[in-house]
């Protein structure tokens, strides 16, 4: 029986530590990968304030402070709880410094009106089982299987041409001994939205400041698509728009704003 992969944090009480793992992107070592904070403000929200009849509609975690890999707390707020929407605040400290804040809003299901309304066709990307791998894997903290057009052989799907497409999954845990939810799993990937939206065909120039994620339902499986809606930039600032899906069509919508950098 195989190991389970080393997790993204060690949890004790209230302090979640960073593992080497959970390193970001902007610098070689010592940094706190964006995904993983994301990750966290899902993981300890839904873990205080969720309840069965309430779907988390929205996330936005605002990226401030790029933390190093110190042990981490997270401070919550409930700011409204009503019969069919529930508020929440949360504030990251890495080190006791305030790093990244989020906002989450759940909403109480209910009946579905019968009145049809326009909605975009769900994609027709193939099931993630039936994409290749990468030749080259990108990273071996999350998997992923971009969706080229016929012909196209890249070595990961930030060098494809846009708009791009990819299933992602995770493949290590977020908190160890502490299983996914589908709202902490598809929480950790969409810091993804930035690369994958707003990344070159020579590389990743833009640093997200926020992410937001919007559902309309919960993901079902492992694999989320991320489809490219737009990308647009001017003097250094940058946004980004993706469509996000499951196995079973439409969950929705990711968006961020970015900063032009260059890897350190």
């Amino acid at each position: 029986m195989s190991e389970t992969p080393e997790p993204f944090f060690h949890r004790d009480g209230d302090t979640y530590t960073p593992t080497l793992k959970a390193n970001g992107w902007w610098r070689e070592t010592g940094n706190l990968h964006a995904r993983v904070m994301i990750g966290l403000f899902a993981h300890v929200i839904e873990q205080q304030y969720g309840e069965p009849d309430f779907q988390s509609a929205r996330l936005t975690a605002d990226l401030y402070r790029l933390p190093d890999l110190s042990p981490i707390t997270v401070a919550t707020r409930l700011v409204r709880q009503g019969g069919r929407i529930k508020l929440i605040e949360a504030e990251l400290f890495s080190g006791g410094v305030s790093s990244a804040r989020a906002s989450c809003q759940l909403l109480r299901r209910g009946q579905q009106p019968e009145a049809p309304v326009w909605r975009q066709a769900p994609w027709d990307a193939p099931p993630p089982e039936q994409v290749p791998p990468p030749s080259k894997p990108f990273t071996d903290r999350w998997e992923m299987r971009p969706i080229l057009p016929p012909g196209l052989v890249v070595a990961n799907d930030l060098r494809a041409p846009g708009p791009r497409r990819t299933w992602l999954r995770e493949v290590r845990p977020l908190v160890g001994g502490e299983p996914f939810t589908p709202f902490s799993r598809v929480a950790t990937g969409v810091d993804y939205t930035s690369p994958i939206a707003n990344g070159a065909e020579t590389g990743l120039d833009f640093i997200n400041s926020d992410v937001t994620l919007y559902l309309h339902r919960q993901p079902v499986g492992e694999w989320i698509g991320y489809e490219v809606a737009d990308h647009q930039s001017a003097e250094g600032i940058a946004v980004g728009h993706c469509r996000l899906h499951d196995v079973q069509g439409p969950v929705g919508f990711s968006s961020c704003a970015a900063l032009a950098q260059k890897r350190r």
